[in-house]
């Protein structure tokens, strides 16, 4: 029996390459050879890939970066990776090609269009990327990471979520302590390198909290490392117990132990919230060209699991507020953790799965 054949097209960041690697070790489980597709940037990415993977980069680029002979350039470097990939393309036949996101995308993506290739999309956010859109109607799923996605009007949207990594799959529904007169667990993190408008306003939103809470507070909170010491220095003067990094180790376990986060709502961080089941403050980076947190975090705040607080409306005092309504509402925060697992996926990967086999079945 031939072997079966995934490209998996992917690049940019870890965003995109993320669900890109949970998806390429559950095809070689299930005995697929595996290729991934990527440009100089994205390969930067690809150290937590399987060995069996076969890394092929090809050449792509994007419009946002460089100065005008970059930009120049930009639509022959294209053109080259698109037929450099449609070659290969049509001499292997891949039975699958599965797109992420990302200009490193681009190339292979156009070469399953060209070759007319079973092909898909996954899109971790709630509003399509550049490059997803751009090829959204020409191919046959959009596998969507947050639930509803907004898609061009005759899209096959599937509803599969966002792999999360093991860690979380384990404490997938893991008990929720409500907040009441004991330690409670605060978790605060922006992203891969923290957020500063959270190192700005949570320190100061919990010095506006009542003493009686403020003191049961253990608080774990990521910063950038300009802001480690005033974030320490304002916790400190506070008398309370913090613990302050640019990089938080094991967030399963802290996810699991928490009463509230206070995040940015990228698509992975809402995922693992929602999968782990716990109430949480959501503020949207602001400068997303298309908003596309808010979209994000959309389904678990209409689900009852989470407040919005966008950036402009995020003042130590109202964040304070919100803070405190949740904290002192131990019912109230119950509810909000199940909401969130009434969102959550941590199936994400097999439904993912399940659609690329689906359509390798097709095609035979």
């Amino acid at each position: 029996m031939t072997q079966k054949h995934l490209i998996i097209a992917a690049g940019g960041t870890g965003g995109h390459m993320f669900p890109a690697q949970a998806l390429s070790e559950a095809m070689l489980r299930n005995g697929w050879r595996v290729t991934l597709s990527t440009d100089a940037r994205g390969a930067r990415y690809v150290g937590g890939f399987s060995h069996a993977v076969e890394i092929r980069q090809v050449s792509s680029a994007t419009f946002t970066r460089g100065g005008v002979l970059a930009k120049l350039a930009v639509p022959f470097r294209i053109f080259g990776g698109v037929a450099t990939a449609t070659w290969r393309m049509w001499r292997e036949k891949p039975d699958v090609v599965v797109g992420f996101g990302g200009y490193p995308t681009i190339p292979a993506m156009a070469a399953a269009v060209l070759t007319r290739r079973p092909r898909m999309l996954h899109e971790q956010n709630g509003v399509l990327g550049r490059v997803n859109g751009l090829f959204a109607k020409r191919v046959m799923h959009v596998a969507c990471g947050t639930w509803p996605t907004e898609v061009p009007e005759g899209t096959d949207a599937r509803d599969v979520g966002n792999p999360v990594r093991a860690g979380i799959v384990e404490r997938a529904g893991a008990p929720y302590t409500p907040p009441g007169d004991w330690p409670m667990n605060l978790l605060v993190f922006g992203g891969s390198q923290g957020a500063r408008i959270l190192s700005d306003v949570v320190p100061a939103a919990v010095a506006l909290l009542p003493e009686g809470m403020r003191h049961h507070l253990r608080i774990s909170q990521q910063a950038r490392e300009e802001d480690l010491d005033r974030v320490r220095a304002a916790y400190d003067a506070m008398g309370l117990r913090a613990e302050v990094e640019t990089f938080l180790h094991d967030m399963p376990t802290r996810l699991a132990e928490a009463q509230l986060v206070i995040c940015r709502s990228g698509a992975s961080s809402v995922a693992d919230i929602c999968v782990v089941g716990r109430p949480a403050i959501y503020v949207p980076y602001a400068a997303a060209v298309r908003d596309e947190q808010t979209a994000n975090a959309r389904g678990a705040v209409d689900a009852g699991a989470a407040a919005l607080m966008p950036e402009s409306k995020l003042t130590p005092e109202a964040l304070a507020e919100v803070i405190q309504s949740i904290l002192t509402q131990p019912e109230a925060a119950t509810r909000m953790a199940i909401a969130a697992l009434s969102v959550g996926k941590p199936d994400a990967t097999e439904r993912l799965v399940a659609l690329v086999e689906k359509l390798a079945e097709e095609r035979a």
